[in-house]
């Protein structure tokens, strides 16, 4: 079968999923708007890193993957180009290895990556097949492309726990499947694999169990091994009836608990289906969810962008309980009557800020069952709240989650877990440095002239502001659960963001121990975890959501405030070429999430129209940068940055994500409607200007820029006029 026979099917399928009205018009879906391949290319060009490349390695992208995938699945079916990328695939790359079964986009998991192949053509170190964009096709839910190499064209698409390959070969050619049996993201030292049935093979990488049928029966599995020392394995399984004409279709339940869940989950959620009818299911999964949000006026790019956003940040965290309810837990332990569906620990240094948030809004359920495995998480560990690589912010989610009405899960339990964290020091999950924190107010930094960018040190800096705001995060809890005294203190620590504030330089600045600033100091060069967290000075100098007038009236004057963010947008980066670090406007990097919040901050001294300017600018420039306009300007890492676009479009932002209400900034569209489980509200722009000159929810005035969570649920009109 050739490829000009193969592509039609494929084109006829997306155009039967699209659907017709009953006057026999197409009916616009938003997963038509979706493009799952936005945000997998890496920046190259000077004009849209923000410096000029001069290091070998690739500067990162989004780092996401455009496979088959549903909202907050185990199975993440997706396309492999390269190992050890941050989601295994990356468009500029002109070869696949595999497609695999899980991405994160923080260079782990992509489990059991497997390949199509031919004859006698392969070896365990030559196996990977060229491809070409021209013939590879996305959309939600299911994922295409051709394999010149062997002349397979596959297709993906998958429910929640179980992936769907069928693999169309050249008619006559001798079907084979190539198992990476010890490799995903990395070497995997512990594996298995069996043929358990006539059309059945199953086995384990690692904590990672698999059960697979196929279309044809299996003759047999063979183990081949790298030529290289390391003697890296992989799998060839043979079919009896290897060159029959019909597609070779295998079908994988995937189980962090045991090889006989996995069989389980792919019986209940795949088994008995076709292709067509678990692509048709993934796509109105999509279509269900995106509909909960729906946008008039603006341009198509805007919607596309805002519609593939929007699909981005309901991916993470990934759900892995199974569907008899059982998981693994942290302590290795099969649990088997748990009442909620256990998820992934979020990436909540980078998600706290609106990835989350959103998700509590459109998914309250899923946010629910992700906090109740936060405290399990917690609770079997050693009683802190679970982190996630840099800080303690999982009580923001708590709180903030509560405050927008999910109510059903023990608050007292995470409350217990958030205390200990706030004051506890010294156990393996505690925060850092938290002792110091408590005895001085604020983490005191090494003095290490010339720090090399990359070097690991203690971040003090930005610890110290981040714990500032967390203390305010569990302070609301304590306050919720009439904890009084605890409350008192938590935010009367919340002040510590202060005493990193240089009144000699506006910025905050690091101490070292004594109290001492750091000397020499410059707030253009960027650190990895000196003094700031992958941030300079300017990407650090307005963060205190919980506080942003007491934060402010450290300046002398709301004119020193203005001139200094102005000078944050205007004067250059200084070029330090930077892996992690892209999009700038001045030294304000949107390619990293430190300074999120900063653009905001116009709104406190009455320049809310400079803070638009600056949003608009960012939303226009940096979701579909490069050649290929599949670029973000800079790493996604779980939904954070597609979630920023999303708020920022509707004109809604989690400015403080403990606190359920958000900053009102203009919308990129003329109206919105957003489904809550309560109610429908809409947002209508009025005029077509950055200036807002009022706002009204209902027949009431807004007064100020603020509007709260309980507000949005009674499903009236929020109107924004501007000039």
């Amino acid at each position: 079968m050739t490829l000009h026979n193969i592509m039609p099917g494929i084109l006829a399928a997306a155009i039967a999923l699209a659907g017709c009205t009953e006057n026999g018009f197409k009916q616009e879906r938003l997963t038509d708007r979706v493009n799952p391949l936005l945000g997998t290319a890496t920046l190259w060009e000077k004009e849209d890193l923000g410096y000029e490349r001069k290091q070998k390695n690739r500067t990162w992208g989004a780092e996401v993957f455009p496979g088959a995938a549903l909202p907050n699945a185990m199975v993440q079916l997706t396309p492999q180009t390269m190992w050890h990328a941050g989601a295994g695939y990356q468009y500029e790359d002109s070869t696949i290895i595999g497609f695999a079964h899980s991405a994160m986009g923080h260079w782990n998991l992509m489990e059991l990556p497997i390949l199509p192949v031919v004859g006698n053509n392969v070896s365990a170190d030559d196996y990977a097949s060229a491809f070409s964009h021209d013939n590879e096709s996305v959309r939600p839910g299911y994922y295409q492309v051709y394999l010149d190499r062997y002349g397979v064209n596959a297709e993906l698409t998958s429910t929640l726990r179980a992936g769907y390959h069928k693999y169309t070969y050249k008619d006559g050619d001798a079907k084979r499947l190539l198992v990476n049996v010890a490799h995903a993201q990395g070497p995997v030292r512990k594996w298995e694999i069996d043929k358990v049935a006539d059309n059945a093979f199953a086995g384990k990488q690692g904590g990672f169990h698999y059960y697979a049928v196929t279309s044809l029966p299996i003759d047999s599995i063979a183990i081949i091994k790298s030529a290289d020392e390391k003697g890296v394995p992989v799998a060839l399984v043979d079919f009896s009836d290897n060159t029959a004409d019909n597609p070779l279709e295998v079908k994988i339940g995937v189980s962090y608990v045991s090889i006989e869940n996995a069989r389980k989950n792919l019986e209940a959620e795949m088994l008995d289906k076709d292709f067509a009818q678990v692509q048709d299911e993934a796509d109105k999964t999509w279509e269900n969810l995106l509909s909960k949000i729906k946008v008039e006026g603006s341009t198509d790019r805007n919607k596309n962008i805002f519609y593939t956003t929007l699909y981005r940040a309901s991916l993470m965290p990934r759900l892995e309980s199974d569907v008899n309810g059982q998981y693994r837990d942290l302590q290795g332990n099969i649990v088997t009557d748990a009442d909620f569906r256990y998820y992934s620990n979020p990436a909540f240094w980078d998600v706290h800020r609106n990835q989350l948030p959103l998700l509590a809004i459109i998914q309250p359920d899923v946010a629910r069952d992700v906090i109740k495995s936060t405290i399990d998480r917690g609770e079997k560990s050693d009683g802190y709240i679970p982190s996630y690589f840099h800080g303690d912010h999982a009580p923001t989610f708590v709180i903030g989650s509560y405050k927008r009405g999910i109510t059903d899960f023990d608050l007292s339990r995470a409350y217990a877990l958030a205390l200990k964290s706030a004051m506890v020091p010294g156990g393996r999950n505690a925060r850092p440095y938290l002792e110091e924190y408590i005895a001085n107010g604020y983490i005191a930094d090494e003095n290490i002239p010339d720090c090399p960018f990359y070097d690991e040190h203690k971040g003090g800096v930005t610890k110290t502001l981040e714990y500032a705001y967390d203390d305010y995060a569990v302070a609301q809890i304590a306050k919720e659960l009439g904890d009084t005294a605890n409350y008192a203190a938590l935010m009367e620590r919340s002040k510590n963001y202060k005493n990193v504030y240089d009144p000699s330089t506006g910025f905050m600045r690091g101490r070292v121990e004594g109290g001492a600033w750091m000397t020499p100091y410059d707030p253009y060069y960027p650190y990895y975890q000196q003094m700031y967290r992958e941030a300079n000075g300017w990407n650090q100098i307005f963060y205190a959501p919980h506080d942003p007038k007491g934060l402010l009236a450290l300046y002398p004057s709301a004119e020193a405030i203005d001139a200094k963010l102005d000078s944050l947008f205007t004067e250059p980066y200084i070029g330090l070429e930077v892996a992690n670090l892209t999009g700038f406007i001045g030294n304000y990097c949107h390619g990293n999430q430190p300074g999120h919040n900063i653009p905001y901050t116009y709104y406190f001294i009455d320049k809310q129209e400079k803070s638009q300017a600056v949003l608009d600018s960012i939303m226009d420039r940096f979701y579909d940068m490069g050649a290929d306009k599949l670029a973000y300007g800079g790493m996604d890492d779980a939904g954070e940055m597609s979630a920023w676009y999303v708020l920022n479009a509707l004109g809604l932002y989690t400015y403080s994500p403990a606190d359920a209400e958000y900053i009102i900034s203009v919308p990129l569209f003329d109206k919105v409607s957003f489904s809550l489980p309560e109610n429908t509200f809409t947002i209508v722009k009025k005029g077509n200007g950055k200036k807002i000159d009022r706002i009204t929810y209902g027949d009431e005035t807004i007064d100020g820029y603020f509007i709260d969570h309980d507000r949005l649920k009674q499903g009236k009109t929020l109107t924004i006029s501007t000039r």
